[in-house]
C-alpha cells in the first residue's frame, strides 16, 4: 500500500523453550507510534520471539479511513496484524489471545482457571473501559459535535485515565495474587496492556497519583527488553 511507510522490525526474544519454528511466521503489522494497542502487539511479538515487519498508518494523517486501509479494518482501527494466506486480525486482546496459542512459551496466560479469568478481567479493565473513553476518534467526536476545546479534552482524558487505573491500584494492592507483576511474578497479557496504557499517558503528559502498585509494576515491565524495545518513543514516526 503506497500510503503507509514500512519499517522493519526484527528482534528476537526467542526462548529454548519455544515450541514453533520462528521462521514459519512472518507478519504484517498495520501500526501508528503512540498507539497504546500497537505498543501491546509489539510486546507480546518480543516475548514470544516473533517478528513482523510494520506499516505505518498515520493517524495524524487520517490514513486510518483511507479506503486502502479500511480493507483490511472496516472500523480503522490500529492495529491491524496480518499472516500470509489468512485474513487480517484485529483488536489487540484477540491479536494477544491468538498469539498466545500461535506461541504459547513463554506464556502470557497463567496455567490456572481461576488466574486465567483474573489475568482477562484485569486485562478487561484496561483495555476495554479505560483506554477507548481516550482514542483520537472520541476526541475527533467531541471537538466536533460537544464543543470541547484543548482544555476540555485533557479534563476528559484525566478523568477516565484516573478513574481507570486508581480502581485498578485498588484490586492490585488488595489481592495476593498480585506479585512482582499484576499476577504473580510472571509477565502476563495484564501487564501489557497496563504498561501500554501508562505510556499513552506520558505521551499527553497526563499523571494519576496515589498508584504505587502500579507504579512499581510499571518499572519492573519497563526494565525488560521486550517492554523496552516496544516504547512509542522508539518507533518509526515519532517525533525526534
Amino acid at each position: 500500500m503506497e500510503c503507509f511507510t514500512e519499517a522493519h522490525r526484527t528482534a528476537h526474544f526467542a526462548s529454548p523453550n519455544h515450541t514453533t519454528d520462528m521462521s514459519e511466521h512472518r507478519f504484517e503489522l498495520y501500526a501508528f507510534w503512540r498507539t497504546s494497542a500497537t505498543y501491546r502487539v509489539r510486546v507480546a511479538l518480543n516475548l514470544k520471539g516473533l517478528t513482523a515487519r510494520e506499516h505505518l498508518v498515520n493517524l495524524d494523517a487520517g490514513e486510518q479511513r483511507s479506503a486502502e486501509y479500511l480493507q483490511i479494518n472496516p472500523l480503522g482501527g490500529i492495529p491491524a496484524l496480518v499472516q500470509s494466506g489468512h485474513a487480517p486480525l484485529t483488536q489487540s486482546t484477540a491479536i494477544l489471545e491468538f498469539l498466545e496459542e500461535l506461541q504459547p512459551a513463554p506464556p502470557l496466560l497463567p496455567a490456572d482457571l481461576h488466574g486465567r479469568a483474573r489475568v482477562r478481567s484485569l486485562v478487561g479493565m484496561l483495555a476495554s473501559d479505560t483506554h477507548p473513553l481516550i482514542t483520537p476518534r472520541v476526541k475527533k467526536y467531541l471537538t466536533a459535535h460537544a464543543g470541547f476545546d484543548d482544555a476540555a479534552w485533557r479534563a476528559w482524558q484525566t478523568q477516565w485515565f484516573g478513574t481507570g487505573l486508581a480502581a485498578l491500584e485498588q484490586r492490585l494492592a488488595s489481592d495476593e495474587a498480585t506479585g512482582l507483576f499484576c499476577h504473580g511474578d510472571a509477565v502476563t497479557m495484564a501487564d501489557i496492556c497496563l504498561a501500554s496504557v501508562v505510556k499513552v499517558m506520558g505521551i499527553f503528559k497526563i499523571n494519576v497519583p496515589d498508584i504505587p502498585t502500579i507504579g512499581r509494576i510499571v518499572a519492573r515491565c519497563d526494565a525488560l527488553d521486550a517492554f523496552a524495545l516496544a516504547a512509542p518513543q522508539r518507533q518509526p514516526g515519532a517525533p525526534g
